[in-house]
């Protein structure tokens, strides 16, 4: 490499090539979905926390999942790479793994009902809860310490809308194998893994639903895992499409809308799937306002 060479420090983020009144739109529209997403994320957190009728491991594991949605929206805002790895791969590899958790949970509740209190104790919520949060830092941590060997000499324009791994690999200098392929291992650690525990538990827990003896009793099991059961396949599929399918220049705008589908989408949809298709958290939710009203 010649002596005169010079070293990019920083970046310019392409975004989508959009006209500037389209870019106000979308703006203002974006900004809204934010709004609601704190919004929404805020309320499933406070009820859970208010009510003691949702002090369960389910609802415990639900409002981790709140918070890693309100983090997730929010960490593409920092605008220095090390902060931006760290931020994001934290909480989108904790995302995936309070999913498996919380998959975990309704086994235990629909195929060991009587066990279920002795299983799913306190101690064994903590320790689950602990173990996604490390997980999701560690592999966070492994991917910036393989980005800090990394020089950029090449152009500073990264075709995305934030310092996303792959895009930014893209503009580093010399041979970038080791983050590719630590990229495609933790994309299979994070998604292939997971999903394939929680498929091999709906496998079990559907077995358990179809021996109910009566349909209101399926009907019941049925809903407490369905709206899981959405929140999975929508989050695990577009993420595979993204990390694990092989990249291409053509794929680069499909890319950066099905990364901002999970980044900003998914955190809202949570949310609204849970309360929507959950009648305790919509009982929860009238009684706070049955309380506010009899102030």
């Amino acid at each position: 490499m010649g002596g005169n060479q010079s070293w990019v420090t920083e970046f310019i983020l392409v975004g989508f090539q959009l006209s500037e009144d389209l870019e106000v739109l979308l703006f203002c529209v974006f900004s809204l979905l934010y709004i609601f997403n704190l919004l929404a994320n805020g309320m499933i957190l406070g009820l859970s926390w208010l009510d003691l009728r949702l002090h369960t491991p389910m609802y415990f594991f639900l409002s981790h999942l709140a918070i890693i949605d309100i983090c997730y929206a929010s960490s593409n805002l920092p605008n220095m790479l090390e902060n931006l790895i760290v931020l994001f791969v934290t909480f989108a590899a904790a995302e995936c793994l309070i999913l498996v958790v919380m998959a975990y949970d309704r086994f235990v509740a629909i195929c060991h009902p009587l066990q279920y209190t002795v299983i799913m104790n306190w101690r064994v919520c903590m320790v689950l809860v602990i173990a996604t949060w490390a997980c999701g830092f560690s592999l966070a941590l492994v991917h910036l310490i393989l980005f800090l060997r990394l020089t950029f000499c090449g152009p500073q324009e990264v075709n995305h809308f934030f310092c996303e791994i792959l895009s930014v690999l893209k503009v580093a200098c010399g041979d970038t194998w080791i983050n590719e392929v630590f990229v495609f291992a933790g994309g299979v650690f994070i998604l292939v893994g997971p999903l394939s525990l929680m498929l091999i538990s709906y496998m079990r827990i559907l077995w358990a639903i179809l021996k109910i003896q009566t349909k209101e009793g399926r009907r019941k099991a049925f809903s407490t895992c369905s709206s899981h059961f959405c929140v999975v396949g929508f989050y695990f599929g577009i993420a595979m499409m993204v990390y694990l399918v092989p990249d291409s220049s053509q794929r680069e705008d499909q890319q950066k809308i099905l990364t901002l589908f999970y980044t900003l989408f998914n955190p809202l949809l949570n949310p609204l799937i849970y309360s929507i298709r959950n009648a305790q958290m919509k009982a929860a939710f009238d009684r706070a306002l049955q309380k506010k009203r009899g102030r």
